[in-house]
This record gives structure tokens, C-alpha cells and sequence, in this order.
């Protein structure tokens, strides 16, 4: 890959990263003394773990149809697709339509990587950028994958 290349992807994946999210999320920036590029990756701040999370380790979404589609949208709106592909078959970033996940694939373990990042990876914490509600509507997406109920699957072969 030449480094035009790379440097072209690498706009194109950080493009959503300063949006204001949609439906109550916020935005955080990078303190004063680093000079973020995208992203940071890991737990924001003082962050306890997932302690705050409402509804325990129970998805509130789970078989929500609309919940389901509305978490697709974040997918897209936060540019999920720049790493993980437009329909979640992977990218720079793995695919999440494989049956074998090295951080868990039960609900509330999709939670915990969603909102915590990959500590080892440019995987990015998006728990200062989305609320509860829209981490939870990404894991009945994620979960959707593969099943009758997905939205939007890919063509079948």
C-alpha cells in the first residue's frame, strides 16, 4: 500500500470521529497536552469499568426491529464502516459476522468492547462519545448479524 494510500484511508476513517452523535450522545476532546488524531483508544478518564451501565448486562433491544436498524445507522453514522466493512465483513478492523470473537460475542461482552476499546489496538473507546441506550441499539445490530432479522444483509451467493 503506497502512502498516499494509506494516508487517503486514514481521512476517510476519521471522518466521523468529531460529529456530535445523534440522539443524545457527546462529544469529548483530547486533553490539552496530546495531540489526538481520531479516537483514543482504551477507557476514557477515571473510568470504573461498566458499573453505570443501565439495564445491568441485560440488552433492553434485544429482537427490537427498530432498535436493530437504528443501531445499523450508528454503525454507519460513526463510521463503524471504515474498519469493520459496510455490512460488518471486516476491513482493517475484523469481521463481525464470524462466529468466533476474541472478546466474547454474549451481549453484555459486546457492550464492554463497544464502550471500553481494545486497550492493545486502535480499537477507540466510545464510551465518552455514545450514551447507554445507542451502545446497547449497536449490540442488537451486532447480534443481528447473520440472523433473518439483520437489516440490510449482504446479497446471497
Amino acid at each position: 500500500m503506497t502512502l498516499r494510500t494509506f494516508a487517503a484511508i486514514a481521512v476517510i476513517a476519521t471522518t466521523a470521529c468529531g460529529r456530535t452523535p445523534p440522539s443524545g450522545g457527546t462529544t469529548t476532546s483530547a486533553p490539552a497536552t496530546m495531540t489526538a488524531v481520531g479516537p483514543i483508544p482504551g477507557p476514557a478518564g477515571d473510568s470504573t469499568g461498566l458499573a453505570d451501565r443501565p439495564h445491568g448486562d441485560a440488552n433492553p433491544y434485544s429482537e427490537d426491529r427498530t432498535a436493530t436498524a437504528e443501531g445499523r445507522q450508528l454503525f454507519i453514522r460513526f463510521n463503524c464502516v471504515g474498519c469493520h466493512g459496510g455490512r460488518a465483513g471486516g476491513g482493517m478492523g475484523p469481521s463481525l459476522r464470524d462466529v468466533d470473537w476474541l472478546y466474547g460475542d454474549g451481549e453484555a461482552q459486546l457492550y464492554s468492547s463497544i464502550a471500553e476499546g481494545g486497550a492493545r489496538t486502535a480499537w477507540p473507546s466510545w464510551q465518552p462519545r455514545l450514551t447507554p441506550d445507542q451502545i446497547w441499539k449497536l449490540v442488537t445490530y451486532i447480534k443481528s448479524l447473520r440472523t433473518r432479522n439483520e437489516p440490510n444483509p449482504p446479497p446471497s451467493q
